[in-house]
């Protein structure tokens, strides 16, 4: 890849990796990837599926992208190839559950991009969306991650996932309408967790007549002097 003032576009550097430059291909990788793993975390919902849907798509662009025809733009490409990805499996986790592994175990074959994270005042709540995302039915889910968690605009979002506008904002409007009931009822249970919780500690304590609770003072170490 030769160097100049001004940077070839995506459009140019699938080009260039197609007509045998072995940069150019990683150099389209490093613009993208992070936003690229940030849409197959949010879709999938876990970091470990996430990276392996990430690395599953980047091959298969690496191998494919003579097949590119110039009909969208190449991010639009790369998304809906890493989208595809992330819901296929989905789908294989769907017909052959596993337990999970913990957060952490094997953070060396992750991408470089960090996971999207909410401030620390918000982390409950955004730990709520999470789980209220990841129980939408998937094509829902991916509509609501590419549309209101990335910001695509809905003509792009239908590229994407190379479906009608239409079929865009219907799934968006029933992932919506999911997702608040769903956060309605998972804020009512943690409410209620946490009442039980306070009832709990207040029948720990004893009270009235009888009671054989030390009082405050009253075991105090009395200074010798």
């Amino acid at each position: 890849m030769t160097s100049g003032d001004a940077s070839p576009s995506d459009a140019e550097l699938l080009r260039a990796h197609v007509d045998g430059d072995r940069e150019a291909f990683g150099e389209l990788v490093r613009r993208h990837r992070d936003r690229l793993w940030a849409v197959a975390l949010r879709t999938i919902g876990d970091r470990e599926e996430a990276a392996d849907a990430v690395q599953d798509a980047l091959l298969a662009a690496h191998r494919n992208a003579a097949r590119f025809r110039g009909d969208s733009a190449v991010t639009t490409w790369l998304h809906r190839i890493v989208v595809n990805a992330s819901l296929d499996r989905i789908r294989r986790r769907q017909a052959h559950p596993t337990v999970p592994l913990p957060d952490g175990s094997r953070s060396d074959d992750r991408p470089s991009g960090v996971e999207p994270a909410a401030p620390v005042a918000d982390h409950e709540t955004s730990l709520l969306v999470r789980q209220a995302l990841a129980d939408l039915p998937a094509d829902q889910r991916a509509a609501i991650v590419l549309v209101d968690v990335q910001g695509y605009p809905v003509a792009e979002a239908a590229e994407i996932l190379d479906v009608a506008v239409g079929t865009i904002k219907s799934r968006c409007a029933r992932g919506r309408a999911r997702m608040a009931l769903a956060l309605g009822e998972l804020r009512g249970r943690d409410s209620g967790h946490a009442a039980a919780g306070n009832q709990d500690a207040a029948e720990t304590v004893p009270s009235g007549p009888g009671t054989t609770q030390p009082q405050p003072g009253r075991n105090e170490r009395r200074d010798p002097r």
